[in-house]
């Protein structure tokens, strides 16, 4: 009989206590969307998609596993706030101040990013497939160029572009952004752009005895080439061949990063 009575009682009691917090959590959701005014709230898992948060202080925050796709975050201040796993998929983030927050398994694809601060947080765990505006010193050349080219197996070449300049930006000499970038070029039907990058990777691999990025570069001159001749001389499959064997390459090279 004791036995059961403090059984009911630690159940009766963890419910309780699990109703407080979903209380507390409900008071700190009506605290956020009528003051704006939220730091050190406890909004795990809470549902926000679409919400107005332009200028928000949620300084310190636990926000994982919530969702803000689409939000409007402009100006917030999330520094050291815990993003795991929260979805900002499509928010605008632009002068956002990042600083500091856990991003492990954010969703940031396709998020607005234009002058946020991210500084002492890391974005190789954080989804960013679309991100538009991450600040150069959010990641190294090599994180630029993968995301380049994860941009450019989805097709958005022009993101994948981007990417790619960064990446030079910090690294100059970057032979496979250049390669790279050239593919992107041509996929956009700007040959000359394409020829000019391939012809630059072709020397960076010389001059840094990489055989295989020379035959890629050189690759992709006969593909520009090629795609320049009249379309009955053209052969499509050497064509296809060539810019699969390229792009298996522009994979190969991210193995080491």
């Amino acid at each position: 009989m004791k036995l059961i009575i403090l059984t009911t009682t630690a159940l009766l009691t963890a419910t309780s206590l699990n109703a407080i917090a979903k209380a507390e959590n409900l008071a700190h959701i009506q605290q956020l969307l009528s003051t704006k005014e939220c730091p050190q709230c406890d909004l795990r898992g809470a549902g926000l998609v679409m919400a107005d948060l332009g200028g928000v202080n949620l300084s310190g925050a636990d926000l994982s596993r919530a969702n803000l796709s689409r939000a409007n975050l402009m100006g917030a201040d999330l520094t050291g706030a815990n993003l795991t796993g929260t979805s900002l998929n499509g928010a605008n983030l632009a002068e956002a101040n990042l600083s500091g927050a856990i991003l492990e398994g954010t969703d940031l694809r396709d998020a607005y990013l234009v002058n946020a601060q991210l500084f002492g947080t890391t974005l190789n765990r954080a989804y960013i497939q679309g991100t538009i505006g991450i600040p150069q010193y959010a990641g190294t050349a090599e994180d630029f160029y993968a995301w380049g080219v994860i941009e450019a197996e989805r097709g958005n070449y022009k993101a994948a572009i981007e990417n790619y300049n960064q990446a030079l930006s910090i690294k100059p000499e970057f032979a496979p952004a250049f390669l790279a970038r050239g593919v992107a070029r041509f996929r956009l039907g700007d040959e000359p752009g394409a020829t000019k990058d391939a012809e630059i990777a072709s020397k960076l691999f010389t001059d840094q005895g990489n055989p295989a990025g020379y035959q890629a570069s050189q690759n992709l001159i006969k593909v520009v080439e090629i795609a320049q001749k009249p379309p009955e001389t053209r052969s499509r499959t050497s064509l296809g061949n060539a810019l699969v064997g390229i792009g298996s390459l522009l994979l190969r090279f991210l193995s080491p990063f």
